[in-house]
Parts: C-alpha cells; sequence; structure tokens
C-alpha cells in the first residue's frame, strides 16, 4: 500500500526508525495489509494503525515480533483503532507558532483569545506558560511559565521574529469531535501510545498534561465547521481572536477543508494554520518559491493563508521562508 509505503520513506525516516522499519515492512506484507484494508478508509493511516498496537501492548521491536503481535492479537487491536482516533498532542508545535502568536498581539496591542480546532487534551493552548529553547540558546519564559515547564526545543533557520517573552493569553477554548480528558488515565494512556518510538524528546508529555490538570482549558465537544461560530463569539471583545490548527484538516475531506478555510477568513479573525503542504488551501500548493519535494515531510505554517516558515511536524523545526 502506497499510503505505509510513503509514511516509512518520507514522514518516519530519520524521525522513527521503528516506524520507518514497520511501515515499510507493512507495504510489502499481504496478509497484514488485507486486515488493514478491511478497515473504514479513515482508519487506515499508518499512525493510527501503528499507535493502536502500541496500546494494545506491542513492544518496540524488529518487524518479525511486531508483525506476530499483530496478528495474534488482531481483534483487540482493530478494536482500539475503530474507537480511537490520532489525536496526538503535541505541546512542541507551540514553539513553530510562538513567533506568530507574538507578532500578532505585538501589532494588535491587545492579549489573544486562542482557539484550537482539533485540541485533543488541550496542551497547545498553553504557549504562554511554556519555556522555549531555539538552536540550544538561552531559555525564553515569560510570566506566565511555570518553574517546572517543560522545555521545548526548536531548530531554527531563517529570520524568525522571536520574541522575548510569549505573548499575554486571556482566553482559550478547543473544539474536537473526541476531546481528551488530561485526567483520564485510558486518554493520557493513548496519547502517551502516539509518540513514535525513539522520539524520547516528545516525553515532555507528561509535564505537559500535569499543568493541564492544573487548569483545564474549556474543551468543546463537536464537529469543527458546527461548532467554530459559537465558539468564536465567547471570545472578549478585548482580545485579538487567534484560530489556530497543527495536523488537524488533512482528516477532513475537500469540501469541509474549503467550506472550514472560507468561514474562518469571513471572521476576520487571525487564522494559524500547520498543516501538510497539500492540505491548504489546495491540494498541491507549495509555498512560493519552494517546490514541494523540499516541503515533503514537514508542515507549511501560514498566517492568514500566507506561508511564512515550514516545520517539523512535531514542533521541532522552523525554517522560517
Amino acid at each position: 500500500m502506497d499510503w505505509y509505503r510513503n509514511f516509512g520513506l518520507f514522514e518516519a525516516r530519520g524521525q522513527s526508525d521503528c516506524y520507518a522499519e514497520w511501515s515499510l515492512a507493512i507495504s510489502e506484507d499481504p496478509q497484514l495489509l488485507a486486515l488493514i484494508d478491511a478497515l473504514p478508509y479513515a482508519k487506515r493511516q499508518p499512525n493510527l494503525v501503528l499507535a493502536a498496537a502500541r496500546f494494545a501492548g506491542a513492544g518496540i521491536t524488529p518487524y518479525a515480533e511486531f508483525r506476530r503481535f499483530v496478528l495474534s492479537r488482531w481483534p483487540k487491536v482493530r478494536q482500539v483503532i475503530l474507537t480511537r482516533s490520532t489525536q496526538t498532542n503535541e505541546p512542541g508545535r507551540c514553539a513553530v507558532f510562538l513567533p506568530s502568536l507574538a507578532g500578532i498581539a505585538a501589532a494588535e496591542g491587545k492579549p489573544l483569545a486562542l482557539l484550537e480546532v482539533g485540541a485533543s487534551a488541550g496542551l497547545v493552548l498553553f504557549p504562554d506558560r511554556y519555556r522555549y529553547q531555539y538552536n540550544g540558546g538561552p531559555i525564553l519564559a515569560g510570566p506566565a511559565s511555570a518553574p517546572d515547564a517543560p522545555v521545548l526545543p526548536c531548530a531554527m533557520t531563517g529570520s524568525a521574529p522571536l520574541p522575548a517573552e510569549p505573548p499575554t493569553i486571556s482566553w482559550r477554548a478547543g473544539i474536537d469531535l473526541n476531546p481528551l480528558d488530561s485526567t483520564n488515565n485510558d486518554d493520557v494512556a493513548w496519547l502517551q501510545a502516539l509518540i513514535w518510538p525513539e522520539q524520547e524528546f516528545r516525553r515532555r508529555l507528561r509535564a505537559a498534561l500535569q499543568m493541564a490538570r492544573q487548569d483545564p482549558p474549556r474543551l468543546v465537544a463537536g464537529d469543527l465547521n458546527q461548532r467554530l461560530a459559537e465558539v468564536v463569539a465567547e471570545a472578549p471583545t478585548e482580545a485579538a481572536v487567534v484560530v489556530l490548527h497543527s495536523a488537524v484538516l488533512a482528516y477532513l475531506a475537500p469540501p469541509a477543508r474549503r467550506k472550514f478555510a472560507q468561514t474562518v477568513r469571513e471572521f476576520g479573525v487571525h487564522w494559524l494554520s500547520n498543516e501538510g503542504v497539500q492540505v491548504l488551501p489546495q491540494p498541491g500548493d507549495a509555498p512560493e518559491g519552494i517546490d514541494a519535494d523540499h516541503v515533503r515531510g514537514r508542515f507549511v505554517l501560514r498566517h492568514n493563508g500566507h506561508a511564512v516558515a515550514l516545520t517539523g511536524p512535531h514542533g521541532q523545526s522552523l525554517d522560517w521562508l
């Protein structure tokens, strides 16, 4: 299956040797492919299938052992696939949003009201509380940053407008089809299963979850296109509203993506999208002057539809354009 081959070659390679090995082997394994092909189309994605196997008990092993586990436990793995969805909640993505968020706050002269669509457990709604480190430099923190908040490292190129400190966030809310609860052990275990093998830097999830437990954000259950208007209307008028999302719209059908893009533009709010190059606004649209092959495996950060940076999918890199 090309889906698994491409995932192994262009997304997992260089990020997780284990996932690269597993997904490439699956792409040439008729027996496992037959099981995956019998799933609903939206449930066949590599991220979901591999995370479900790990949630069901698969260890980080060579492919032969992984294969034996999946075949012997397929009913359990299948149940997880059908009842869960990919809801990676990577706080590191705040590091690639930070320059744009700070720039918006400075230009507006106001605190920010954040609304994240596809918010999962809401960990990306706290950019003012994390600490940041770009290119191994000094730690960047603000008045709201806790001393024990995780440090989010990010490799950076280009002239990103790094702020002296995170902007002030006066209101935050999220929308998700199935919000995850940072106090629920099963939800926490699922979020941990979504961390790719070998990506130890993403274990900061635990500290981020602990922070969220102390001050849970408002999370609204529902379809982002159906709930967007009412939640935006809740934002305080004295704040600059920012709608943001990362690795979310790829799970929507193209008409739903177009509807969302049109709606958020009509609101006149700031819109930060961090998605694959083929997701927004039209399939195959690469940032101006950037070859699509150069973008492969990374996301495109856009402000109000205009590309401003290429980013690592988990916030590990920021290449300012």
